[in-house]
Parts: structure tokens; sequence; C-alpha cells
């Protein structure tokens, strides 16, 4: 029987999809690009859709289409030692390392911290333990998290998060003309929107996240290849424009409400959540920091709650006689916990040179997935491909920790390096001789 999803499931699919994707990073970086890039905003606003929500999009369905059973599958295509090696580097950045700490650290720096005046670190500690325990609760029922996200959680933030959208975008403090862009947005908009999309980690998390919705498609009862391949399609083009509508009216809403902390934007330490309780306080009052908080920590527990869950999924299958499923979701759950403490800025700021070099090897094998029938899979392109990607990755690397040598070298032979774009060049000439290289082969 080649049984299809019917539209309520889709949705509910859909939903869980959104619920897990949009977190801690997809609140806060929109509305500081909004901010930031002024009346360039259209510009810097379609960069930042590209890689928030295009490539991720790209990467769960390049999971389905590749028929692959998940980033294992996937990154074994180029070798053994890249599948282990990737795997573990990408599930811990977007796991305990970065992704999950920044989920509480988000709720506790925009709803929390406002109400607060000394011994934050204490507070800070109380709240994170509570935000993991509830998190780990939902974690170790990895079988419900369709239910406990597509149901309950998502619709809740959606509810929350729309009024206060709502109450901003109809009463703006200015226009988008009146303010000027600033930095990067002056002259190169759309990179920078470009790059600030790398900060929502969307599109490694696409990778991770892609095998949960085969997964839940296959427990509503669709077992055919084609059919679980096109229904992960349709869940990610539903949950993408979700989150691109979103992304756009953050955005307008950073822009809109500029005048309420331009003084402050360039502060060291001053993140889009603090912008966020900001402008709830202005628009609310007290009950908005009420609002902002009950929001954001939503937000962030079912992101957290996908991520432990596809971490500890993860590990549990690449060293299945090391710890159980349950014990590697205890243990990623308390390690986040730790980090989460370190603080909001500081967890932003030590992930920027892991990104930057992820980020180029994670859009190249999820668009290698996606194209990969045309060259029958075949190993010889993957790795061609991913090691002049590598190469370059690592040059990016250089130039976000500022070897100045080396990022000067760089610079006079890739195209588009002081753009952080200069992987495509050697991506693109790896896949030519990978290609090649098939061809001889043949």
């Amino acid at each position: 029987m080649n049984k299809k999803l019917t539209p309520r499931q889709l949705t509910l699919i859909g939903s869980m999809l959104f619920g897990l994707f949009f977190g801690a990073g997809n609140l806060i970086f929109p509305l500081i690009l909004g901010a930031k890039a002024g009346r360039n905003l259209p510009v810097a606003l379609l960069g930042l859709l590209i890689t928030a929500a295009g490539i991720p999009l790209l990467g769960v369905m390049s999971i389905g289409l590749s028929r692959s059973e998940g980033l294992l599958d996937l990154s074994g295509r180029v070798s053994p030692r890249f599948r282990l090696l990737f795997t573990c580097a990408l599930y811990l950045t977007i796991g305990p390392l970065f992704a999950i700490p920044r989920c509480a650290a988000t709720s506790f720096t925009i709803g929390v911290a406002p109400f607060l005046d000394e011994n934050l670190w204490l507070w800070q500690f109380g709240f994170s333990l509570c935000f993991f325990a509830a998190v780990l609760y939902f974690s170790l029922r990895p079988s419900q998290i369709l239910d406990s996200v597509g149901k309950f959680l998502n619709p809740a933030f959606l509810l929350f998060l729309g009024i206060m959208l709502a109450a901003a975008l109809l009463n703006p403090v200015q226009t988008i003309a009146s303010v000027a862009p600033s930095g990067d947005y002056v002259h190169s908009a759309f990179s920078a929107g470009f790059l600030q999309g790398y900060d929502t980690l969307d599109a490694l998390a696409s990778l991770a996240f892609g095998i949960l919705v085969v997964r839940a498609v296959r427990q509503l009862g669709v077992t055919e290849p084609e059919q679980v391949a096109m229904s992960t399609v349709h869940a990610g083009l539903a949950s993408m424009s979700l989150m691109a509508l979103l992304y756009a009216a953050t955005a307008l809403v950073g822009v809109q409400s500029f005048g309420l902390y331009a003084e402050r934007l360039f502060e060291p330490g001053f993140t889009g959540g603090d912008a966020f309780a900001i402008i709830a306080h202005h628009y609310f009052g007290k009950g908005g920091g009420l609002l902002l908080a009950v929001t954001v920590t939503l937000c962030c527990m079912k992101t957290a709650v996908g991520l432990v869950t596809s971490c500890a999924e993860t590990f549990d299958e690449m060293f299945p006689r090391k710890l159980s499923y349950s014990q590697w979701a205890v243990g990623f759950s308390g390690a986040s916990m730790l980090i989460s403490n370190f603080g909001l800025s500081r967890i932003i700021q030590f992930s920027a040179p892991v990104l930057y070099f992820l980020y180029p090897l994670a859009i190249v094998l999820i668009l290698l997935g996606l194209s990969g029938r045309f060259f029958r899979h075949a190993r010889t392109v993957y790795q061609w491909t991913m090691s002049f990607t590598f190469a370059a990755a690592v040059l990016e690397l250089c130039r976000v920790v500022d070897l100045q040598p080396v990022t000067d070298l760089a610079a006079r032979v890739l195209p588009l390096y002081r753009c952080g774009l200069g992987w495509i060049l050697p991506a693109v000439l790896g896949f030519a001789v990978g290609m090649i290289r098939k061809q001889k082969a043949a």
C-alpha cells in the first residue's frame, strides 16, 4: 500500500520541524540585522534568508531526496574518517558546545535578567537548572517529540511571538528610510546578511533534523521511499516558509524600533536578546517582560529538546557500546547547563570561528546530496569536492581569527574571500576535478 500523508499530518510535521529549527538565534540575529542594515534591509534580508531559510530547506531535502538515514549516512559518502570527524564536530557545535547552551542563555538574558539587579550568576544557574530539567524530561521521550513540539510547545510559542511582533509592527518608532546602515551593511549588505545567517546554525541543524522528519513520516505509516522523500520535502517547505516570514517580520521590527536602543547597539556584549527586552518593555511595560519571558523560553526550550534528542540518538548510533541514549541525553543536558552560565555574549563570541569553518563544508555536502543522482553519488566526486572545500574552510577560519599573513595571501588568490565567500570557487573546482576523475574511471 502506497500511503500518503493527509494535509493535517503534513501540517503537524511541518509544525514540528519549524519548532525544532526556530530557536534562540532565529530571534536575536534577524533583529540585530534589521537595526544595522537600516534602509539596506531588503538586500541584507535576502542574504539572510538564503543561509537561514533556503539552505536549511535544502539540507532537509538533501536527507530526504538522497534517501540517507541522517548525517552519518550522507557524510559517509565522503569517507569513514570524514563521517566520524565531521558528524562529531557538527553535532557538538549544534549541541552542548554552542547551540543548546545558547538556548538557555538567551531565555535568561531576555526573559529573566531585566527583572534582576544583583546576584545574576546565581539566578542564571538556578534558571539553567530548571530549564534543562524540563528539556531532559521531553528529551527522554523521543517517540513523543512530534506531539510535545508539534502540538503543544510550538503553537504556544507562535501565539506569544505573534502578539509581540504585531504590536511592534503596527506602532513603529520610526521608518526604515530614516535609519542609516552601519558597519558591513553600508557597502556589503548582501554578504553581511548572508554571513549573519551562519549564526542561526540552521544549515548545520538541518542535517541533524532531517532524519527526525523522516522518522516522523514513517511513524505515521508512510514507508515507500519516494513518498517518504516527498513528504520530507513538503514538510520542509512549510516550515521554512513560516521561518522566512518570521525572519522578515523580526528584522523589520529591529529597524523600526532602532531608536529605542541606538545608543547601546555597539556596546560590548549587547545582543539581540537585550534589544528584544527593550522593545518588549517599550510596548508592554512590565507586563511585556513577562510576555517576552514566556515567548522566548518556549521558543528556546523546544529547540533544545530537538537538539538534545538528535545529539543523543546520533552518538548512541556512532558509539553503541559506550553509553545508552538516556545517558547521552543526561550528559549533553548537563554539559549544556554548565556552558550556558558563561552568558549569551560569550557563547556567541566563541562560536564564530567554528561556524565559519563548518558552514562551507555543510553547505557543499548538502548540495552534493541533492545533486548526487546526476553523478550516481560517486565517492570520488564527494572526496575531491570536500577536499577543496576543506582547504578553503581552513582559510575562512584564519580570516575570522585574523591571521594576517594568511588572509592577505588568500585575499589575493580567492575571489570573494574578504566577503566570507572565498570557499565557493574551490568547491566548484573540486567538483570539476571529481567529475573528470569519475569520467576517466568509467
